[in-house]
């Protein structure tokens, strides 16, 4: 007799401590990105402008000087930190839940999409950072934090995986 194929519904293992330490760091440096994402968008619309630590020894001018050259320009610019935070913020936010509804209950297919999500980001947009010297610790090192965090959390929850498949 054919059995019934595992559903949603399907009660699950209880969590491992391994994947629930996993996840819940992975969770956290999703909401990390997204803590970033947020305060990139108010630095955008305040004085500051130019994205957290990067200061005239990376850009000789600044929200005045670029608004009396080219209102335009700066709106332009303006539109570009906007659509950078959004990605950022989108990012952290499917890695976060992918890790908190997925990963947590053992769905290896989770931990996967959690992982490429933010390595598909990062790959893109860290490289250009460093032949212009845009890599300062100001500004990249909150980025550095929360990805520390989630690539702990990744390899903490797939050791929890692979435990549960045992």
């Amino acid at each position: 007799m054919a059995t019934a194929p595992a559903t949603a519904a399907t009660p699950r293992a209880p969590e491992s401590a391994a994947l629930k330490a996993g996840s819940t760091l992975m969770t956290l440096g999703g909401v990390a990105f997204i803590a970033y994402a947020v305060w990139f968008l108010v630095r955008n619309f305040t004085g500051g402008f130019l994205e957290l630590g990067i200061g005239p020894e990376q850009v000789n001018v600044g929200r005045d000087q670029i608004q009396h050259f080219s209102p335009s320009l700066l709106h332009y610019i303006s539109h570009l930190h906007i659509a950078v935070a959004g990605f950022v913020a989108a990012t952290g936010l499917a890695a976060a839940l992918l890790a908190w509804h997925g990963v947590r209950r053992g769905h290896m297919w989770a931990w996967t999409s959690a992982v490429l999500v933010p390595v598909v980001g990062l790959a893109i947009a860290l490289p250009a950072h460093y032949p212009y010297g845009f890599a300062t610790i100001g500004h990249l090192g909150l980025i550095y934090l929360a990805t520390a965090i989630f690539v702990v959390g990744t390899g903490v929850a797939l050791k929890g995986l692979i435990d549960q498949r045992r």
